[in-house]
Parts: structure tokens; sequence; C-alpha cells
């Protein structure tokens, strides 16, 4: 993404969980508490985290070798949401350096928002709970849409909630899938190599237009915006 295009963008949008927060510690806690509940051996984050942004499929993934086809999925799955309701704002934390980037943002006259996979009823008291996303002007969760990314519809329901055209915003994830979402919409794209990554790191074969290797290396990119 050149500087040039940078100055037709009017709003930047993100991916929630390994974006702009690290929520891998309650979402993987909800998932091991669940094996410690069945008398199975604790693991350690460091197996939860890379697939922390894949949320009940990625945990459960880690945590007892399941797919979405096993017969047992539905029910662990909802087992899994009611562990993560009840804890998903005791370790999750802000990435260092967005606080610092979303005031870059609007200090430069840029709109932001967030585009999550997350359920409302997940987003909504996490977001609620961030007293520094309180500035966010659109949250589009999983199922606000019939669709979620990577389909495009959630990244053009936030646009046209914000009143403006697609090619006028900037989609920031740390998933392939945001990556598609935002092409798909016809968004540039910028691929957060800090965030989760799931089980593929060739980031560049996402053909994202630019990447961050930190929140706030973004705003480099709006130098004379």
């Amino acid at each position: 993404m050149s500087r040039w295009d940078t100055q037709s963008i009017q709003a930047v949008l993100f991916d929630l969980d390994g974006t702009l927060i690290d929520s891998a510690p309650d979402l993987g806690a909800a998932a091991d508490a669940m094996r410690t509940a069945r008398g199975m051996p604790s693991l350690p984050l460091d197996l939860y985290r890379p697939m922390a942004g894949a949320g009940a499929r990625g945990m459960l993934g880690v945590a007892f070798g399941l797919t979405p086809e096993a017969p047992e999925f539905a029910t662990l799955r909802e087992e899994f949401f009611c562990n993560y309701e009840a804890r998903m704002t005791r370790s999750t934390i802000v990435f260092d350096g967005v606080v610092h980037l979303v005031a870059g943002l609007q200090q430069r006259g840029l709109r932001w928002g967030i585009v999550t996979n997350k359920s409302k009823r997940f987003t909504n008291p996490l977001v609620a709970s961030i007293a520094d996303f309180a500035s966010a002007e659109v949250v589009v969760s999983g199922d606000t849409t019939p669709h979620s990314k990577p389909h495009p519809e959630p990244l053009l329901f936030a646009a046209r909630s914000l009143g403006v055209l697609p090619e006028q915003c900037l989609y920031v994830g740390d998933d392939e899938r945001d990556i598609q979402a935002g092409k798909a919409a016809g968004m540039a794209t910028v691929a957060a190599t800090y965030g989760y990554l799931g089980s593929q790191t060739d980031t560049s074969r996402w053909a994202a237009d630019a990447e961050i290797n930190s929140p706030e290396q973004l705003l480099q990119f709006f130098v004379s915006a």
C-alpha cells in the first residue's frame, strides 16, 4: 500500500482477537478448564495461543483434538462458551501500542471500528469493558450479518454504517480470512503479523497490501495523511 493510496482512506477497521486484544489467555483457560474437569492434565498456553483466532473450533481442537464434524462438538462448544463468558475479561489485555494507534488515527481525522467473527454474546460486553474502545464508531460481530469472514458482508456492513465507500476503508487483521474478506470487499488490507496467525504463518502468501509487526507501525502509512 503506497502513501498515495493512503490519502483516500477515511476509516480503519480492525479484527478484534489477535489484532487489537490478546484474548488467548482467557480463551485457552476456558478450554483447559474443560480438560482438568475431566481429569486430564492441563496444557500450556503456548499450545492454545496460535489457534486463539479460531475461537471454539481452535480451542477445542487443541484441548481435545476435535473438529466441528465430531458428534460431541456442539455440546462441548456450548460448555466452552459458558466457561469463556464467565472469565473473558479476566486476563485479556489490549496489545501494546493499540491505545496509541487509536489516538493517532483520531488525531489524523480517521474514523475506526471493529469487525470480528466473535458473536455479539461476547463481543459487546468485551468491547464495552475496554474504555479505550469507546471511540469505535462501529462494531460488527460474527452474527451481526448472515455471513462471517471471509465473506465480505461484515466489512461492507461496517462501511455502510460509517457512510463511507469500501475503497475508502482499510482493514487490519491477523488471519488469512481477514485479508480475504478485505479484498473481497474492495478494501485495502494490512496483515498484523504480531497476532495469532493460526497454523498458517507465511503471511506473504496472503497478498495483503502491507504488513505490520506492531500496532503503532500502522501510523507510518498515515504520516502525511
